[in-house]
Order: C-alpha cells, then sequence, then structure tokens
C-alpha cells in the first residue's frame, strides 16, 4: 500500500522536545542561512569529495533528463513526486548540530537519550521487519549450500551475526541497538553530526552495546574502507530532501549509498515523505542513469539495474486523508545488484 505524505510539523510522528534549552535558543540567524555547503564535512576516514563538482555534475543531470513517468508499479497518484517537498530547517546540518548538542546535555543531566524518529512502534516495526528479511535471506543461501538454516520449530533462522550492518544518519544510534537485539552484531553508525556520533556512542556504553562503532561521516561523501551487507536508511533521506538543494543531494545519495552496500546487500529506507511508489520510481530513474552493466549478461540485453526492488512493510497502521488510505511511513527494500 502506497504511503500518504504527511507534513512533519503537523505529524505526531516527532514529539514534542523535552523541557530545557531549546533548539532554537541554539540555532543562530546565521546558521539558519546555511545552504548547500553546511551539508559536507570531514570523515575520520580523510578530506571531503569535491562535493562541489558533484552537485554541479548532478544539477546538469537534473536539467537535462527526460525520466519517463511512472513505473510499472501501481500509485496512488498519476505522477511521483518525491522531490516536491519545501524545504526546510530539518534539512540543514545547523539544525542537527544544535539539535545533537541540547540531547548531549540532557543525557548527562537527566540520562535521556533523545527522540526516536518516526516513534518507538515503526522502529520496533522496522526492526522486526527487518531481521525476518535478513533470516530469510540468509536461510535461502545456507538451503542453496546445503546447510541447515532452520530452527527445532521450522523456523528460518539464518545467522545473523554474520550481516555487516551500517546505519546511515544513525543519530543517537537506538536503531542499530535495537538490531543488536535481534542478534547483529557487526554494526556500524555514521552521522555528520559530531554531537550525534558523541551522543550515540555514550548511550550504546551505559546500554551495554559497547561494540557498536560509530563515525563522524556524511552519507554523501563518505569514505568507508568496506561495504556493508545491510544499509539502513531511517529518516536520512527525508532530510536531505528538507534541504534547500534537495533534489541535487538526492541524486548524489543514490549515488552514494550505491558504493556503501555490497552486492547481494539490502538497502532498507524508511521515509515519511515518500510513498513506496515513490521511492520505486526514484530508485528505477537512478537505475536509468547509473545503470551498470552486468560482466556475464548476454550482449544486447541492455544494463543490468543498480538496486532492486525486494519487499515492503505492510503492517504500519493507516489513516485516511483525502478520501485515500495509506500509512504516514514507508519502509522499502532493495537488493544491490
Amino acid at each position: 500500500m502506497a504511503g500518504i505524505r504527511w507534513p512533519p510539523e503537523d505529524s505526531d510522528l516527532f514529539p514534542a522536545r523535552p523541557a530545557g534549552a531549546t533548539v532554537t535558543e541554539l540555532i543562530s540567524d546565521d546558521d539558519r542561512s546555511v545552504a548547500a555547503d553546511s551539508w559536507s564535512i570531514k570523515s575520520d576516514y580523510g578530506s571531503t569529495l569535491d562535493d562541489e563538482q558533484r552537485h554541479v555534475d548532478a544539477s546538469e543531470v537534473l536539467s537535462a533528463s527526460n525520466f519517463p513517468a511512472a513505473s510499472d508499479y501501481s500509485s496512488d497518484k498519476e505522477e511521483p513526486d518525491a522531490n516536491e517537498v519545501e524545504p526546510s530547517m530539518l534539512g540543514l546540518q545547523s539544525y542537527w548540530d544544535a539539535t545533537y548538542a541540547e540531547d548531549l546535555v540532557n543525557f548527562h543531566e537527566h540520562g535521556h537519550a533523545g527522540e526516536i524518529w518516526f516513534g518507538a512502534e515503526v522502529m520496533d516495526v522496522v526492526v522486526s521487519w527487518t531481521k525476518n528479511l535478513c533470516a530469510n535471506m540468509s536461510g535461502a543461501t545456507d538451503a542453496a549450500e546445503g546447510s541447515s538454516s532452520n530452527s527445532e520449530s521450522g523456523e528460518t533462522v539464518g545467522d545473523l551475526s554474520t550481516w555487516s550492518v551500517l546505519d546511515v544518519g544513525t543519530g543517537n544510534g537506538l536503531l542499530l541497538q535495537e538490531l543488536a537485539k535481534q542478534g547483529f552484531s557487526d554494526l556500524t553508525g555514521i552521522d555528520y553530526s559530531e554531537a550525534g556520533i558523541e551522543l550515540a556512542h555514550n548511550l550504546a556504553v551505559r546500554d551495554g552495546f559497547a561494540g557498536i562503532k560509530f563515525v563522524v561521516a556524511d552519507v554523501l561523501d563518505a569514505k568507508l574502507d568496506r561495504k556493508y551487507q545491510l544499509v539502513m536508511d531511517k529518516g536520512t533521506l527525508d532530510a536531505i530532501g528538507l534541504h534547500p538543494d534537495g533534489p541535487v543531494k538526492r541524486m548524489m545519495y543514490w549515488e552514494s549509498v550505491a558504493n556503501m552496500v555490497a552486492s547481494g546487500g539490502l538497502l532498507v529506507i524508511t521515509s515519511c515523505n515518500s510513498t513506496k511508489d515513490e521511492l520505486l520510481q526514484e530508485v528505477d530513474n537512478f537505475n536509468k542513469r547509473f545503470g551498470i552493466q552486468d560482466q556475464v549478461q548476454e550482449v544486447g540485453t541492455g544494463p543490468a539495474d543498480v538496486f532492486r526492488y525486494v519487499d515492503h512493510v505492510r503492517t504500519f497502521p493507516t489513516i485516511i486523508f483525502g478520501g485515500v488510505e495509506g500509512s504516514r511511513v514507508s519502509t522499502v527494500a532493495f537488493v544491490r545488484n
């Protein structure tokens, strides 16, 4: 079921912030005017890529492209419009730096973990669904190799501890903690906010998950030393789309995450600003522009897709808006070819 776009400002998915210093008090007028250059920072892996050149390249692609309208997937809209969201403070690094600085103070003073983006219920659904998806994929691989992957109850288990997991835009890192509780152990979180990474590390140590690795890095130009079998995104693509240069940044996002997911690995995106069908269309557009040629393809079959749709969550609570029923949040999984 396709989701329904719901403005973040009006949604109860984003609860009121705790008492204490407010984000507004921490953000200066200069911070509020930060645009494209606020998105790029240095990572622990070295200096940033030539973000300005990538920005220009993506802009040229946008202006020159004439992508076909809708994909083969049904939608409640005549034309997907994933990039129509108006810019917001939530798209600026200055907002998140101030937010996590406030959360860090509240952690040290009161032990608070900060907000759970989209709420605890959505996070629980995403984690449980992702666990089952990965376990089933592991079970299918084990079966193909002739090994046993079933528990005594007959359920597919799979060895989740062997999955390398990357959470992009990890924030306070609570999503990774929940994945650790489900059996994942090779866990890494990246975020461009140093305060966010410090908060995530402190929370992980306090809660008994000191083995989770956290790195200051921007998803748009992170120089990681490995690829991951599972890449999670819970709201990061949404925030990128809210940047003043959202459409360009989103194109850069797909190029970047394509280099983070290992061949045969999964990308799981949870969004409140894009429906399932809009995410499918966005991936379809990316595949058409940056499709790769499979080395073992037969001549004349055309380029292979970079990402291929696997499944989506069907159990989120639904609402009726404008006579259409759907969910406020969509989670979609893609496999990297």
